[in-house]
């Protein structure tokens, strides 16, 4: 029996950090973000030999552990190994034996949600095999609480929500970490003119997204007002946001985006950086009227929405800096699993 799943990865519109506590905690968060056909992928084999496999395939690292109820979490592929010690810990009760096989659309510190997305898709393949009783808001919020409790991984709320539920969704974050997703129903020709006009640029560069997490975790705790009154900016830069596709007025999603753009840069330091901002500015020039780094900051993936046909010229003008265009469309679904 061999049993597989994948998730999305995701592109955050608007509202990006607003999920992370203690902000979310104290003034509630919103956040409006969409799936793309990015994934992260997990095929699960069992094993009768008492050994735990480990095949990390787009890092190219592999583990193989004798299998025990706990396993040490000592810097290798221990996001794997943190889901395995959850499993056992609050459903099997008894070790397991297994290969366990995933691989990433997208490297880690793209921005694009990856961790908290394989998170996902190597839970869902475990709900599959041992059919647990988990929902979808079970499965988000069990991600959540293995990244960021079991293993200390800094970091908000929404990829676990988006790799789950799939499609385009308001997510509204309040304290005790309760969660509310409401899907957004879109006209299809309203996705399709969204999914041409914004372009998804990859930097060549990636980042920790937790050392800036970190930077604004701290921030909202001093009480900094800068920082604060910019998460209260791109909180309603997601209610703005959501307005405007669900009206079709697209246009105002670039202004949206730049608006967010020039707060989300005072939430914490390491949001941006000289080659990030030329690129933007750049991109401007060649007729983008908006765009942002994708996740945390600092390198990763950038959207730029690039109005009526200017879209060709603002690929014309970034390919000096020697990164990467990535093709994508919007997706309607989130996790899926299945027995082969």
């Amino acid at each position: 029996m061999i049993i597989r799943s994948c998730a999305p990865l995701r592109l955050g519109l608007a509202g990006g950090g607003t999920d992370v506590s203690p902000y979310s905690d104290l003034y509630g968060g919103a956040v409006l973000n969409a799936t793309i056909s990015m994934y992260a992928y997990a095929t699960l084999e069992p094993r009768d030999d008492g050994k735990i496999v480990f095949n990390s395939v787009d890092t190219q690292k592999k583990v193989v552990l004798d299998s025990n109820e706990y396993l040490e979490i000592e810097g290798e592929l221990d996001l794997l190994k943190g889901i395995y010690n959850r499993i056992v810990r609050d459903f099997t009760k008894t070790p397991l034996s297994f290969e366990l096989t995933t691989y990433v659309d997208a490297p880690p510190g793209s921005g694009l949600g990856s961790s908290s997305t394989l998170v996902v898709a190597v839970l869902g393949a475990f709900v599959e095999w041992l059919r647990l009783p988990l929902g979808e808001y079970e499965i988000a919020h069990l991600a959540f609480e293995i990244e960021r409790k079991d293993l200390k991984m800094a970091g908000g709320k929404q990829d676990q929500y988006a790799a789950t539920f799939g499609g385009f969704n308001f997510m509204e974050f309040y304290d005790n970490d309760r969660v509310i997703v409401n899907p957004l129903r879109i006209k299809p020709e309203i996705i399709n003119e969204l999914q041409f006009r914004l372009l998804l640029y990859y930097t060549g560069t990636s980042r920790l997204s937790s050392k800036i997490i970190e930077a604004q975790m701290k921030n909202v705790i001093e009480k900094k007002e800068k920082s604060v009154e910019a998460m209260h900016k791109l909180k309603e830069q997601a209610i703005l946001m959501k307005e405007a596709i669900l009206k079709g007025e697209l246009d105002k999603v670039g202004e949206i985006l730049d608006y967010g753009w020039q707060y989300k840069k005072q939430m914490a330091e390491g949001i941006t950086n000289p080659v990030i901002e030329e690129i933007y500015e750049t991109a401007k020039k060649a007729g983008a009227i908006g765009g942002k780094i994708s996740g945390a900051g600092g390198g990763g993936f950038m959207m730029l929405y690039c109005p009526e046909n200017t879209r060709y010229k603002v690929i014309e003008a970034l390919q000096k800096f020697g990164g990467e265009f990535r093709r994508y469309q919007f997706t309607k679904y989130g996790l899926e699993t299945w027995k082969a």
